[in-house]
């Protein structure tokens, strides 16, 4: 493996801290290819992160140490657990589920008719994420506050890479989720009780799924889910409020939400780097690199790139959406993708539905979530809800 240069960069700095699309987007135009002493080399432009993406035989998906069901595999392992896994977010599942979703989102605003200033990631993106990803798995609410809880623990351990934290941490997730799986294996439910208990049903290689394989799946529902799901709406309730021609175009013509909500988040990513390791020598982004080198690719900076999108800082939900990289691509597309958007989307339908308006509070600016989280750790709104007749 090559010598690593001096770091060049630092994700947790106070430039990437203040303005992160700005770093990132320097980053990707000064040094496409750059080193980090916790990232290793990352890609920035969204040629060398499409490469990454569609060459998965030479950048490799097994980067984690610990079993990563299915983002941390390569085919054919890959292949055969998304093959069981895809069903989970089919159209009919996304469609019995979209009122309970409402519901919930639908609650969550209108616990806000008391106030009109609010921390909108405290007071609805994080707690939403929580709740619809419950009920979506079939867990009980009794795990609502105490896996909101378990997330800032997990972020600031992560922050601070505190390894023994984080270690402690994870062994707290896999105890809820054994007894999540415990409670149900006593009940003797079936297939048909909720996702947890259809899960525990499924096969792969002809041979039912194991405990760590099953604890795999739920951590990375969850997880990823919580984290990812709370920073997208923070988002794009701030892209709102900073753009009230849009906020009003999206109250008169509910329709152009789907398409709007993929190109704020285009702007303004949830989700800032996912791992690869290569598997063989290769040149990309202006490196050389050897067999066994860690890359991360940036999804904020790719989806920014000028080259591919014109006027990139401005929302246009008229843009072809091929190139938007939101959901990744080649084989390893989220496959939670249809129950991102179905989220997303009732939790905008729902507040156009009980709000006038959604302005930022003067003088309070949103605090920028430090990597590795994205979008707003807190979020001030002014938010007026439809008065009763």
């Amino acid at each position: 493996m090559s010598k690593h240069p001096a770091s060049t960069w630092d994700p947790a700095s106070e430039e990437f801290i203040r303005e992160p699309l700005a770093a990132y987007d320097r980053l990707r135009e000064q040094c496409p290819a750059a080193y980090s002493e916790r990232l290793h080399w990352t890609l920035f432009r969204h040629e060398d992160v499409m490469r990454a993406l569609l060459d998965h035989k030479t950048f490799s998906n097994a980067v984690s140490q610990h079993l990563a069901v299915p983002s941390g595999m390569d085919q054919p392992e890959h292949t055969e657990y998304r093959r069981i896994l895809d069903p989970y977010f089919s159209q009919e599942r996304m469609k019995t589920f979209e009122p309970v979703c409402r519901g919930i989102a639908t609650r969550l605003v209108l616990s806000l008719s008391a106030r009109h200033e609010v921390d909108f990631i405290a007071d609805v993106a994080l707690p939403f994420a929580v709740e619809a990803q419950c009920a979506f798995l079939g867990w009980p609410p009794i795990l609502h506050e105490r896996l909101m809880r378990w997330t800032r623990r997990n972020h600031e351990a992560t922050l601070a890479q505190d390894r023994k934290a984080m270690s402690e941490i994870a062994r707290e997730f896999e105890g809820m989720i054994d007894d999540v799986m415990e409670a149900r294996r006593q009940a003797g439910v079936g297939p048909e009780t909720d996702v947890t208990a259809a899960l525990m049903h499924e096969k792969v290689w002809g041979r039912p799924l194991s405990n760590e394989e099953l604890a795999s799946i739920l951590r990375n529902w969850t997880v990823g889910e919580i984290g990812t799901i709370a920073a997208a709406i923070g988002i794009l309730a701030q892209s709102l409020a900073t753009t009230p021609e849009l906020q009003d175009q999206l109250r008169r013509d509910p329709a152009l939400i789907p398409n709007a909500i993929r190109e704020m988040l285009r702007v303004h990513g949830p989700l800032v780097i996912n791992r690869r390791i290569t598997t063989c020598p290769v040149e990309v982004g202006g490196r050389r690199f050897n067999a066994g080198e860690r890359i991360s690719i940036n999804w904020i900076a790719a989806n920014r790139d000028g080259r591919v999108f014109e006027d990139p800082d401005k929302i246009r939900i008229d843009r072809d959406p091929a190139p938007n990289l939101l959901y990744g691509a080649g084989i390893h597309f989220c496959p939670g993708a249809p129950l991102a958007n179905l989220e997303m989307r009732v939790v905008l339908e729902e507040l156009f539905n009980h709000t006038t308006q959604i302005q930022l509070v003067p003088n309070i600016p949103p605090v920028n979530a430090i990597y590795p989280a994205g979008g707003f750790s807190t979020l001030p709104l002014h938010i007026e809800l439809v008065t009763a007749p």
